[in-house]
């Protein structure tokens, strides 16, 4: 059973990034666009889950679709859509998760979510020390349900989010 887990950053997780990145490069090749580091572990000082999320922004979701073989190859899971309409999640690593990807076509509103999302908590570091403390509560409240972990993190992001989009008008 997979165990959700808060930890101090890492200062490798970028590395591990880059790493994941050029062996996406080489298994799916023109399919992506673009690739980018997100979630928690994007943020420098920011406690996480230690699983580096990933986000591809592709050309086609038909042929990402096409490369799901690749993906296991890689070492993926591919779980579809996976809750999120036009995504493709795929998960590594069984239940000691290392990195997720998250799959959308190029100009999908849930890039700039992810982007902006990250690059705020970057600037704002009272926010995100007040994430930490919020998922650090969410790991204790959650009794390692991966779901109510997420839910009891979710007015948070959904606010911060909202002010962060702000921004950008």
């Amino acid at each position: 059973m997979r165990q959700v887990t808060i930890v101090a950053y890492d200062e490798q997780w970028p590395s591990l990034f880059e790493a994941e990145s050029s062996l996406l490069q080489i298994t799916l090749g023109k399919v992506i666009s673009r690739i980018h580091h997100v979630g928690s572990t994007s943020v420098p000082e920011l406690a996480a889950k230690p699983v580096i999320d990933i986000l591809l922004e592709v050309v086609s979701l038909n042929e990402l679709d096409n490369l799901n073989v690749e993906m296991v190859r890689a070492g993926y899971n591919a779980r579809g859509e996976n809750g999120i309409s036009n995504r493709r999640y795929f998960t590594k690593g069984g239940d000691q998760r290392s990195h997720q990807v998250h799959a959308f076509v190029v100009g999908d509103t849930q890039i700039v979510k992810h982007l902006v999302f990250r690059d705020y908590l970057i600037k704002n570091k009272k926010a995100a020390e007040l994430y930490a403390e919020i998922k650090r509560a969410a790991v204790l409240a959650s009794e390692n349900d991966i779901h109510r972990y997420s839910a009891f993190k979710a007015d948070f992001i959904e606010h911060h989010l909202r002010l962060a989009l702000m921004n950008l008008e």
